[in-house]
């Protein structure tokens, strides 16, 4: 009885072992072609840039070692690119974070006319960029409106896209194209923060400051690094938006790294465009591994509780 009992036993095994095994070869079917797009368009051409940025050219192949990322460190265009996308980001980034977030805690209190505000944020999402950049071409023209408002208290005309004042123009578009996004997040997140832990700090006597410091902004910090690494991004592609407003050659404080890049491209340089993009991926998972690194110690007792 025992032995039937085993064999039994050891069938029902084998029976568990193949199916998971069959189980496990139907999803690796299934994943296999996300798999094999991801390693045809993302994987093998990012060593095919490592690999180009060592090397002189793509016909002579000779490996040169770190001597593209020389000459591009050496390159004034790329270090002026470098500097204005590094202070644009470092602008544009926190306005974005924190003025959604406020957004998103007004936007929670009992406030009149709530949904038509929220559709006024939301609209710059479902305006194509091109009339945005239509808008904001006649609104920051030397003649635009804003100029024409301005002079009504006696101010000179100033010509935003070709003077030191350009780069509050994008950064006035970059927030108004992405507040609306950013805040939704928020919104979602604050709705999912306990509301009886709030009821009992605020019996304890807690402040509405103590509340959103010490609860909802611990509650919310992957939404934030979520939110940061998308604003991030967002603030590299702004060259869309720049080069159909000025072109390929803006004005200097304009002239981000995709600028360089684009002309770079256009110049068949491969090597300096293959280096240039290595060293702007390398800052990106810096960057972005700082700000998990500083979400994990601001929330980790959240996650432990």
């Amino acid at each position: 009885m025992l032995k039937e009992k085993l064999q039994l036993y050891k069938n029902h095994l084998s029976e568990q072992t193949k199916r998971s095994r069959s189980e496990r070869l139907l999803s690796w079917v299934f994943l296999s072609p996300s798999l094999l797009g991801v390693l045809v368009f993302f994987i093998v051409p990012f060593f095919v840039v490592i690999y180009y940025s060592m090397v002189n050219n793509p016909v002579q192949k000779t490996f040169v070692g770190f001597e593209n990322y020389v000459r591009v460190f050496g390159n004034a265009a790329f270090r002026q690119a470098a500097k204005n996308t590094f202070f644009f980001s470092l602008i544009a980034v926190p306005l974005a974070v924190v003025l959604s977030l406020l957004l998103a805690v007004v936007m929670e209190s009992k406030i009149p006319f709530k949904s038509k505000f929220r559709t006024f944020f939301l609209s710059p999402m479902m305006v194509p960029i091109a009339s945005v950049v239509l808008i904001w071409q006649v609104l920051f023209h030397f003649n635009g409106l804003v100029n024409e408002m301005t002079a009504i208290f006696g101010t000179q005309k100033v010509d935003w896209l070709k003077s030191d004042k350009a780069a509050i123009v994008i950064v006035l578009l970059f927030l108004w194209k992405n507040l609306g996004y950013n805040m939704i997040l928020f919104m979602a997140s604050l709705s999912s923060v306990p509301y009886d832990l709030i009821e009992v700090a605020t019996m304890e006597g807690a402040t509405p400051w103590q509340v959103f410091y010490h609860i909802k902004l611990r509650y919310l910090s992957p939404t934030i690094l979520f939110v940061t690494i998308m604003s991030l991004i967002n603030s590299f592609k702004v060259f869309r938006e720049i080069y159909l407003m000025a072109g390929a050659y803006p004005y200097d404080s304009l002239y981000m790294l995709q600028h360089f890049m684009n002309n770079t491209f256009q110049s068949l340089d491969y090597q300096k465009l293959s280096a240039a993009a290595v060293i702007m991926c390398i800052a990106m998972i810096i960057i972005i591994g700082v700000l998990f690194v500083s979400e994990d110690r601001f929330g980790r007792d959240i996650e432990e509780s």
